[in-house]
């Protein structure tokens, strides 16, 4: 009975290492021809008063789609339009104040050469993605998008792979300097992601994430510190607060805090809650968005903060993994 020949090991990993090389290199040579076309785009889009209407076919046409999706979730309007239901009547869907951005690999694609007209004729700057300038597609368009030559990833140069990771990457380049350049923020990406766990978290109020009851890590002023290290470790959290006789927050002891006094070579078993703690804790009121909160404790490089009502009220605690989801727990009343 004949035997199959093993596979080589070596050569399957050195095969898979030469694709990616080359999906470099060519993404590196598109680095290169950035210039002022580049900016040039920038600025038309970021005036856009009508929608970005990105059009490819074939595989340059699923990843129209997803520069499209991504356009559209990052608060820049965007539609992708199909070249050949372009032809029998969608294109009625383009408009003067809109941008279209092309892409094709040679700048000769039929379908895409047969709609140039009739969208000059509409009158809107035609954005293209494409290896030659001097191509059909180029000549035509307002601002070309140059990648330079394309060495595909296959052994024959044929199959579309440097080509579409490269234009994949300037529609992420476009995408991700329009956010950047518009302001965009976490609050705006969760608005147009509702649907997505992480948008539904982040617009949810912080009384919504918030822990409340036995949940909260505490300790009175006059604890041994000994009994506050014990209620870090027991909550899980990575601090406590720290309340005086009413019972009101006045401090909270960090892992962090912990972590500089041994560093300053103190007796923290000699001491108590009230000598180590940091005064006044951040707080946010238990009516902002769980974003405003996420936003907060980036800026300041915390992992928690103090949820108060709206008289200054100590109501919970919410913790960064509260916020983003990493930690279900049920709300104690």
């Amino acid at each position: 009975m004949k035997t199959e020949k093993p596979l080589d090991k070596k050569r399957i990993i050195s095969e898979a290492r030469r694709v990616i090389d080359t999906e470099i290199s060519n993404l590196l040579g598109a680095r290169k021809c950035l210039g002022s076309g580049f900016v040039r785009a920038i600025e038309l889009l970021s005036s856009c008063k009508g929608k970005v209407i990105v059009t490819g076919i074939g595989k340059s046409g699923i990843i129209g789609r997803k520069i499209s999706t991504t356009l559209a979730s990052t608060g820049t309007p965007s539609t992708f339009l199909h070249p050949g239901e372009a032809i029998h009547g969608d294109l009625g869907m383009v408009s003067k104040t809109d941008i279209v951005i092309a892409i094709s690999n040679s700048g000769e694609t039929e379908e895409i050469l047969r709609i140039i007209p009739s969208l000059k004729k509409i009158g809107v700057p035609i954005i293209s993605i494409t290896s030659s300038p001097d191509s059909s597609l180029g000549l035509q368009s307002s601002i070309v998008l140059e990648t330079g030559p394309m060495c595909e990833a296959d052994p024959f140069s044929l199959i579309p792979t440097s080509s579409t990771t490269t234009a994949l990457v300037l529609g992420d380049a476009l995408a991700i300097t329009l956010l950047t350049i518009k302001g965009f923020q976490k609050e705006d990406y969760a608005f147009y992601h509702p649907g997505g766990n992480l948008g539904r978290r982040l617009m949810l109020k912080v009384k919504d994430v918030m822990q409340t009851g036995s949940r909260i890590p505490s300790v009175y002023e006059d604890s041994r510190m000994e009994d506050a290290i014990l209620e870090i470790n027991r909550k899980n959290l990575g601090f406590t607060l720290v309340l005086d006789k009413k019972s009101k927050v006045v401090g909270i002891i960090t892992d962090g805090d912990l972590r500089r006094m041994l560093a300053r070579k103190k007796d923290i078993y000699s001491m108590k809650a009230k000598d180590c703690m940091t005064r006044n804790p951040l707080g946010i009121t238990e009516d902002n968005l769980a974003v405003s909160a996420l936003a907060l404790m980036e800026e300041k490089e915390i992992t928690c903060l103090v949820a108060r009502d709206r008289f200054g009220r100590t109501k919970g605690i919410v913790h960064l993994h509260d916020v983003l989801g990493k930690r279900q727990f049920s709300h104690e009343i």
